[in-house]
């Protein structure tokens, strides 16, 4: 069976998940095409990569608007997903296309390359593309000097997407003064040196390790603001370091279900995960409906504890204790649920005259 076609007849009785693992048993499939790491689990849909946890984590980086990555066994598939993948023709002849060119002296990385290897070659290959070739297939484009120069662009183009980004959101003149599980954490032991470096370590997403992945199911927001006359558009963002994702908008409904599941790589050092919620508006800025922060730390810390345990048994591990002091609506239990790490979180938005948002987050394990 070819990966660009599939027999109509097979696809038609075949689940899009049995198909994915169809796909995923092609040759080229088999190893990461960015650094040749076996059994791949993850895949940028955006180029229809098949690619590893730690590469994985780098496409993220990169942002939604580059690189879109999916799980292979923890994202739910459509058959116009698959469809998609399929017709992109797989690891193989994707990279004929993008390291076309890759000059002599750039070396692809490998398993065990570090990720600041990773983050160049990768950056380069996807982002700026130094590496593709022409449709003719005889010529390739100029490849910048070669040197430290290369690096700081690079960062530099990352960072200033950013913050431009950023920037463009009327929230950051809200700034928090509440985050999500002050009580909890410190009974978990965690110093403020320890919470202040992690603020730090969030300059460079694309250049630290990281310890897991987050899975935030974004489930409903209960009485937000109006901000359209009557009602509003709303979508959330949810971002962890340079990091972010959102989902879709939903027009006129100031009390949305989304249930969207969206991911996001967890750094060494932990920042916040940032939630903010917005009104689209087609023709001005995008209206402020609310923000807050969760310290995740503590669903890491579990999620690591109990691992290696093979625990299948239902049990509660903590809870942030609902308080005047902190935003929640009720208490945010973190529980082990068919060997998972899950935490049920129902909020209050800050700096907004109304809104409740409610989440579920799951700790992904790097083994996943």
């Amino acid at each position: 069976m070819s990966i660009q076609h599939e027999n109509s007849e097979t696809k038609n009785v075949i689940c899009p998940q049995k198909r994915l693992e169809n796909l995923m048993h092609h040759a080229g499939n088999k190893f990461c095409a960015d650094c040749g790491t076996t059994e791949p689990r993850w895949v940028s849909s955006s180029f229809g990569v098949f690619i590893c946890i730690k590469c994985s984590g780098i496409h993220r980086s990169l942002g939604v608007h580059i690189s879109k990555v999916l799980s292979l066994k923890l994202d739910e598939w459509t058959d116009e997903q698959v469809d998609a993948l399929a017709k992109l023709g797989g690891n193989t002849l994707l990279n004929k296309k993008y390291e076309a060119c890759l000059p002599s002296n750039i070396r692809k990385p490998k398993p065990h390359s570090s990720i600041e290897e990773r983050s160049e070659f990768i950056r380069r290959k996807y982002e700026m593309q130094q590496f593709i070739g022409y449709d003719d297939g005889l010529s390739c484009p100029i490849v910048p000097s070669q040197g430290r120069s290369i690096s700081l662009a690079l960062a530099q183009s990352s960072t200033s997407y950013y913050n431009s980004f950023m920037d463009n959101k009327p929230s950051e003149k809200h700034q928090s003064k509440h985050r999500i599980g002050n009580t909890f954490r410190n009974s978990w032991g965690r110093k403020d040196s320890e919470h202040k470096s992690a603020k730090k370590s969030t300059s460079l997403a694309g250049m630290v390790e990281f310890v897991g992945l987050i899975k935030v199911n974004v489930v409903k927001g209960t009485h937000l603001a109006i901000r359209d006359v009557m009602t509003s558009d709303p979508y959330v963002i949810l971002s962890l370091g340079h990091q972010s994702v959102k989902t879709r908008v939903i027009k006129s409904n100031l009390n949305p279900v989304w249930n969207e599941s969206l991911m996001l790589s967890i750094p060494e050092n932990i920042p916040p995960l940032k939630v903010l919620v917005y009104d689209k508006d087609t023709f001005s800025t995008d209206d402020f409906m609310g923000e807050a922060e969760i310290d995740i730390q503590p669903l890491v810390i579990a999620a690591k504890a109990y691992e290696k345990l093979n625990i299948n048994e239902s049990m509660q591990l903590g809870k942030f204790v609902a308080s005047k002091d902190n935003t929640l609506v009720r208490d945010g239990i973190i529980s082990l649920d068919e060997g998972k790490i899950k935490q049920e979180i129902s909020l209050r938005l800050q700096n907004i005259e109304r809104g409740e948002l409610e989440l579920e987050l799951e700790c992904v394990p790097l083994t996943q």
